[in-house]
């Protein structure tokens, strides 16, 4: 049974509940992550790079501002999604990469 912060009276109800945004987190990661791999294999046959400057930095900027309308630093995010997008795009030039091998 899902708990809001508030109603948890005890620290392994909190646990719990991090435990399960955790596991939702992941979930959303995994599905982001085929949209990357998509996102490969659509950009090489058109000759685009894995790397898009102006989109690393409007996602950046979205990230800032979804956190700040949560409260949340946007600083923070933004060094995390830009860690997440420095890792997505290593990915993409792997496959972007790998399919040329196979050529």
């Amino acid at each position: 049974m899902k708990n809001s912060a508030s109603q948890c009276q005890n620290m392994a109800q909190i646990r719990t509940e991090i435990d399960r945004l955790d596991a939702e987190l992941i979930s959303l990661f995994a599905e982001r992550w085929t949209y990357i791999t998509r996102a490969a294999e659509i950009k090489k046959p058109i000759g685009l790079a894995a790397r898009i400057e102006s989109r690393v930095e409007e996602v950046a900027s979205n990230v800032k501002a979804h956190a700040d309308e949560h409260g949340l630093n946007p600083q923070t995010y933004e060094m995390m999604w830009r860690h997440l997008m420095e890792s997505a795009i290593a990915h993409e030039e792997v496959l972007m990469e790998a399919e040329e091998n196979v050529k």
